[in-house]
């Protein structure tokens, strides 16, 4: 059932079933001229009914309907393909938009991830379980791309753009000042921390999302909409508590290269993590897999940063201190 948030401003619970993250925030403005939907789920069957009831509910005429889309990632961006009609434009950052093609070839992200160390034997099932490969798209729409700082005006709502890189390349989140709303997409989440993944040579996620998590701290926010779990208020304080929770990490993995030359995948291993297994190997491969990720980013932080450096081994790129 949609919940009234603020006036003509609802959220929709879509389920992601067997997910850690458990459902999808679907945000909806409903307008007299043309609605607009801030994310929509996976492509699955799960998702689809949750957001046809829910959009039904609140009377959405699917051809005086909207889309806008904070990344690239399948939970926020898959289903816009079933969700759309003839008149609808989907809004979209730069960014993302150039990744979205390795939904069809995932050839450089296999082959990147086989220099980080991962296991072989483990590539194909990481892929086959991937959320992007399993309930994608299907097709990308034509998206029209938006800058930082384009107002959405509706409803007598003022939502602008804010480029928020870091999760993704292009990652954008929707404020309105008048209100002091945040729709935060997965730049700001409460209770779990954003997973800041890196898989190219290109870019530094992590020094990206902390730039992003400063910029978004200067600014008047009484209530945040996140991509997902519950709705809160005191934004300053969990952008100073995912800030320190970044710097405890690098520093964790800095101690792990200062022990011994390693790579990603042997220091993802050694890595804290926040979930139900005895050890590594007992881990699913899904999360072995974003687990590395993010590894990959916090060595990315501290070779930048001059702290450690890296080699190439037989293939495999090998950090030391």
């Amino acid at each position: 059932m949609p919940e009234e948030l603020f006036p003509n401003l609802y959220r929709i619970h879509v389920p992601l079933p067997k997910n850690p993250l458990k459902y999808i925030n679907s945000y909806v403005i409903k307008s007299d001229q043309r609605n607009l939907v801030i994310d929509t789920g996976l492509n699955r069957g799960a998702c689809l009914e949750a957001m046809q009831e829910g959009l039904k509910e609140l009377d959405i005429d699917p051809e005086r309907t909207d889309y806008f889309i904070t990344h690239f990632h399948a939970d926020h961006f898959a289903l816009i393909t079933r969700l759309i009609s003839q008149s609808s434009r989907v809004f979209f950052n730069r960014p993302d938009s150039e990744f979205i093609k390795s939904w069809i070839n995932f050839d450089a992200l296999i082959a990147y991830a086989r220099r980080n160390g991962f296991p072989e034997n483990d590539l194909q099932l990481a892929i086959n379980n991937h959320p992007a490969h399993r309930f994608g798209p299907g097709y990308v729409p034509h998206l029209d791309i938006v800058e930082e700082g384009h107002v959405f005006e509706l409803s007598g709502y003022c939502f602008t753009t804010v480029m928020t890189p870091g999760h993704t390349p292009g990652h954008m989140c929707l404020y309105e000042p008048g209100r002091k709303i945040l729709i935060a997409g997965d730049h700001l989440l409460i209770d779990i921390t954003p997973n800041i993944q890196c898989w190219s040579d290109e870019g530094n996620p992590l020094k990206s999302y902390i730039e992003s998590l400063n910029k978004v701290y200067d600014l008047e926010v009484s209530q945040v909409l996140p991509g997902h779990r519950r709705l809160f208020t005191d934004h300053r304080r969990r952008v100073d508590e995912l800030k320190k929770h970044h710097a405890d990490r690098a520093a964790e993995v800095l101690r792990v290269v200062r022990d011994a030359p390693i790579n990603a995948y042997q220091a993802a291993s050694k890595m804290t993590w926040d979930i139900r297994c005895d050890n590594w190997e007992d881990f699913p491969v899904a999360q072995r897999w974003f687990a590395t990720g993010e590894a990959i980013s916090h060595l990315r932080l501290l070779e930048k940063e001059g702290k450690i450096s890296r080699r190439d081994e037989g293939g495999l790129i090998i950090y030391f201190s």
